[in-house]
């Protein structure tokens, strides 16, 4: 899963880079309104964290173009703790959540993961697929309830597929969402990440559709 924080402050911003990185989300950072705005408005991200005080251009107003160009990733708006009319503002502009300062960062990412399970149509924070489970909170996975050792990018890999199961999803998608902006994005880096996939958890787990692109079957 791919996000874009919004932040002026370098030292927030990089504290919530580092805390999303750990929990296996790909990362762009935007340190004023107008690259938010390019941004959003370019990119296909997951979800957005937005700070509504920026330089060139306000949060309220990146995140009602935002809206009004039609982008409907999730935005959890960041707020100063009393200023209540922000929030209102931010929920009315299009907002799906809103988080006070200083916030807690282990609420931050679980209110980012429920934004992301909602936005598709998930209720329950494991996603079980007949033998094989995830559980994007801890990072884990099990296959049959043993746990199975994943890097990074497996896991982010395994999980975007997860999220869209019996759905195919194009090598194209799958390089936009998986890596940052500044990563050197190599399509033929996905194949060898899928080989290892199927090597830890079946064979059948991830189906290739020649041209199209990959498929997520429940093992078993």
């Amino acid at each position: 899963m791919r996000v874009l924080v919004v932040e002026d402050s370098e030292a927030l911003a990089a504290q919530l880079r580092d805390a999303l990185l750990a929990a296996h989300f790909a990362v762009d950072l935007a340190s004023d309104g107008e690259e938010a705005l390019f941004l959003g408005e370019t990119e296909p991200y997951d979800a957005v964290v937005l700070d509504l005080g920026l330089p060139r251009l306000d949060g309220l107003s990146v995140l009602r173009r935002w809206r009004a160009a039609g982008r409907t990733m999730p935005v959890l708006i960041l707020t100063a703790r009393d200023a209540w009319t922000e929030k209102v503002a931010g929920l009315d502009a299009g907002a799906d959540d809103y988080l006070a300062k200083p916030f807690v960062m282990g609420e931050l990412l679980a209110r980012l993961r429920a934004l992301v399970r909602r936005a598709h149509g998930r209720a329950q924070a494991e996603i079980v697929l007949g033998p094989l489970s995830i559980d994007p909170a801890a990072g884990s996975v099990a296959l049959e309830g043993m746990p199975v050792r994943l890097t990074g990018l497996e896991f982010r890999l395994l999980s975007y597929l997860a999220h869209r199961p019996g759905q195919v999803v194009s090598k194209t998608e799958l390089t936009e969402h998986l890596y940052a902006q500044d990563f050197d994005r190599d399509s033929n880096t996905l194949e060898v990440v899928v080989g290892r996939l199927r090597r830890k958890l079946g064979a059948a787990l991830i189906e290739t559709l020649r041209g199209q692109g990959y498929r997520l079957a429940a093992p078993g």
